[in-house]
């Protein structure tokens, strides 16, 4: 007879995200975990002394997978801003419990949107940004700080189904709010 499969931590990790993916954050526990692995609790503990370990774990799992997901914008996109947006209010919809673990569980390490759009992972978004609206790094903070909070409270609607989706009109949305926090900052220096 074969030796039973060792339970890796990282095997752990992926039955929490996947806890969180199909039920919510809320879910996260030793019980539901150990059950997706088919063993006892007494692996999930061994590798965390807490569930509050365990759901940071999950959340840093679930952070990596909203990154490359919105980061997976086609090649042939022009506007690459316009891309990363509906792909963040897509994932809203698609996965609304890990957008929901994200952004409304309290483990963010930042404590406001705001203190978001200041971290230093954002440079390089905000970097191209300002080549492709040709403006200085300030005006181009602005206007990514209005597409943010724009984007945010219509994926935060979506994911709490209090809007239905309809990409073509987010797109048409999105562009228009974009064109608008364009032209206000640009008012602004003139």
């Amino acid at each position: 007879m074969p030796p039973k499969a060792r339970i890796t931590r990282d095997m752990v990790v992926s039955a929490a995200f996947e806890a969180a993916r199909e039920a919510g954050w809320e879910q996260i526990n030793a019980r539901t975990v150990s059950q997706r692995l088919n063993c006892s609790t007494q692996p999930v503990m061994y590798h965390f002394a807490t569930i509050e370990e365990l759901k940071k774990a999950a959340y840093r799992r679930t952070n990596e997978y909203h990154t490359e997901y919105l980061m997976n914008v086609p090649e042939t996109r022009e506007d690459v801003m316009l891309g990363i947006g509906l792909n963040y209010i897509r994932f809203a919809v698609e996965e609304p419990n890990l957008f929901r673990f994200l952004f409304q569980s309290g483990f963010a390490a930042e404590n406001s949107v705001l203190e978001m759009l200041d971290s230093e992972e954002l440079t390089p978004v905000i970097s191209a940004m300002r080549e492709e609206l040709n403006m200085n790094m300030e005006q181009t903070r602005e206007v990514f700080t209005t597409l943010a909070l724009f984007v945010h409270g219509y994926a935060s609607l979506l994911a709490n189904n209090s809007l239905a989706y309809d990409e073509n009109l987010t797109a048409a949305q999105l562009k228009r709010v974009c064109t608008g926090a364009v032209l206000a900052v640009q008012e602004e220096t003139t």
